[in-house]
């Protein structure tokens, strides 16, 4: 389970414009797009809207991620997994709902004095897409995560390891695996902000391909108190797609 880069870039800017204000509801939507060949010899491409949401209690922080996919390329590359099965190289399109992800975090640690955090989450992918039109693998999967972060004046180091359980069936057997990353933001001035992130995890098939992404963010405060992030990758591995990039809005209400 991952939808990796969408649901993580839907996190961040989520949580910057939940820290720019006191409300504890924020709402945000993105558009994001990748294109590779996943080591198949032919290009998929998925394009995604995603509706975003996140409450904060306490020390508590909930969010929820709702993709719609439209997705074209070889059947056996699935978003989020890279390529799972042996299918034969065919261009085929389909597009809808994506698989619904929700999660809960709980702010374990913070010192004031260092700016250093942990936040521990529990994450749950809900099999809402259509396994037949190769949108998803048709399995609730669960991922248990670790993240901290500590500030240094203007920057911002963070990284995590993470450990994702996936459900599995005899047509599509799936292996649980280790991920882990590591990035910096930089704060240019009051409005602005940008960033890279390091993205790994291990292979989730006998014989397949880790999935390894580097990732550029920028981050602009808008009026209204709306946050707006774009973004842009590229795969380092071929369990991942080769380029992709999105733009994503949020606003607390």
């Amino acid at each position: 389970m991952r939808g990796p880069l969408l649901t993580a870039c839907a996190g961040m800017l989520v949580a910057c414009a939940a820290q720019a204000q006191e409300s504890p509801l924020v709402l945000g939507a993105g558009a994001h797009y990748t294109s590779g060949d996943y080591g198949t010899g032919t290009t998929t491409t998925v394009a995604t809207l995603a509706a975003t949401a996140r409450y904060e209690t306490g020390p508590w922080v909930y969010k929820a991620t709702v993709p719609y996919l439209s997705v074209e390329g070889d059947t056996g590359v699935i978003p989020g997994f890279g390529q799972v099965r042996a299918a034969p190289v065919r261009s085929d399109k389909a597009s809808g709902l994506g698989d619904i992800v929700l999660s809960a975090t709980y702010a374990a640690y913070y010192n004031p004095a260092s700016t250093l955090g942990l936040d521990l989450t529990a994450k749950v992918k809900l099999a809402t897409a259509d396994e037949t039109k190769g949108l998803g693998t048709g399995e609730h999967d669960v991922a248990f995560l670790a993240d901290f972060y500590r500030g240094f004046g203007r920057i911002t180091g963070f990284g995590g390891v993470g450990y994702h359980i996936l459900g599995d069936s005899p047509a599509l057997p799936l292996e649980n695996a280790w991920s882990a990353n590591l990035g910096a933001s930089y704060k240019l001035d009051e409005r602005d902000s940008a960033g890279a992130m390091l993205d790994h995890r291990q292979r989730v098939v006998p014989g397949g391909s880790a999935q390894r992404e580097l990732l550029g963010f920028f981050s602009r405060k808008l009026a209204g108190d709306w946050k707006a992030q774009a973004y842009a990758l590229i795969g380092l591995a071929d369990g991942s797609p080769d380029w992709g990039g999105g733009l994503s809005l949020a606003r607390p209400f």
